[in-house]
């Protein structure tokens, strides 16, 4: 068996899975698998990928399933990986030559039950970190304080332990709202495990125009205001916090039940103090939001 499953969740990505593909091809290490989850793609997705396949040059698994938006293609990846690492790669990016040699051998020489996973950099195609180099003294540590301590700021690529994965899977949405973001289950697994950090290109990214998660946040949190609410209450209840950060939940948790009309935001909060402290700004940025988002189209 394989030590790493990459999975790739896709949407109408036809036109950039190629360069996603040959990079796995150049890979150093094969041993890999790897996982494309078709979310409901209407262009020829299902071709190129089973053309793919019966080149056999890389073992490839094809999942395709009705469209529900990018946590739900996690939720499939995890229902069905068996492998004990794995790892997204988005399918408009790609791995850098080295990338399962060095994840691999990271693993096998430092990892174990103690730890998520391994944590690298994302890149831009440029060659630069996406928000620079993690401190040289970072061996180990917890995700949530890359943020709350502002020791890094950029997109990291977190490569997890598939088994804690699949404890804190499926992640249960609200229907009709597809922006619910992945990390609910990541911050879950976070919250009691630290994970291995290493000062290494894993993965280049390059964002896409008008379609990605981060493209268009404000007619997001119109669109999904639950599930940003339930991912605003999962933040208050983990275990590692700073002050700011809590009050700066707080308020985007009121302007999410807000927008989403719920009357029990209050009894479902764990911080009730703050969450009615922080009311009237929630409000503000509620009016915010929606300037933001008519501003857009």
């Amino acid at each position: 068996m394989k030590t790493l499953t990459i999975f790739t969740p896709s949407y109408n990505r036809a036109h950039t899975l190629p360069r996603t593909y040959e990079s796995l091809l150049r890979q150093t290490s094969k041993d890999f698998e790897w996982l494309v989850v078709d979310d409901g793609s209407t262009d020829n997705t299902r071709e190129l990928v089973d053309g793919w396949i019966n080149e056999a040059h890389i073992p490839i698994r094809y999942i395709h399933k009705e469209n529900g938006g990018l946590y739900t293609g996690y939720n499939t990846a995890y229902a069905n990986i068996d492998t004990e690492l794995c790892v997204c790669v988005d399918s408009d990016d790609f791995m850098p030559d080295d990338a399962v040699e060095i994840i691999v051998g990271h693993w096998r020489k430092y990892g174990s039950e103690k730890y998520a996973g391994i944590t690298g950099l994302d890149f831009f195609l440029n060659g630069e970190p996406i928000g620079g180099y993690f401190p040289e003294n970072l061996k180990e540590g917890h995700l949530i304080d890359l943020t709350l301590y502002k020791i890094h700021r950029g997109d990291t690529k977190q490569v997890m332990r598939t088994e804690l994965m699949k404890k804190v899977s499926p992640q249960v949405g609200f229907a009709g709202e597809k922006n619910f973001n992945p990390s609910y289950m990541l911050l879950q697994v976070d919250d009691d495990y630290p994970s291995l950090f290493i000062n290494k290109n894993l993965c280049f990214v390059e964002y896409q125009e008008g379609d990605s998660m981060s493209a268009s946040i404000f007619k997001q949190y119109l669109n999904s205001p639950r599930s940003f609410a339930k991912m605003r209450l999962l933040s208050m209840s983990l275990k590692r916090h700073t002050f700011p950060n809590l009050i700066r939940t707080c308020i985007h948790y009121n302007s999410s039940c807000i927008i989403a009309g719920d009357s029990e935001w209050l009894s479902n909060s764990p911080r009730k103090f703050l969450t009615v402290a922080t009311r009237p700004l929630g409000w503000l940025l509620t009016k915010y939001i929606r300037y933001k988002a008519i501003k857009k189209k």
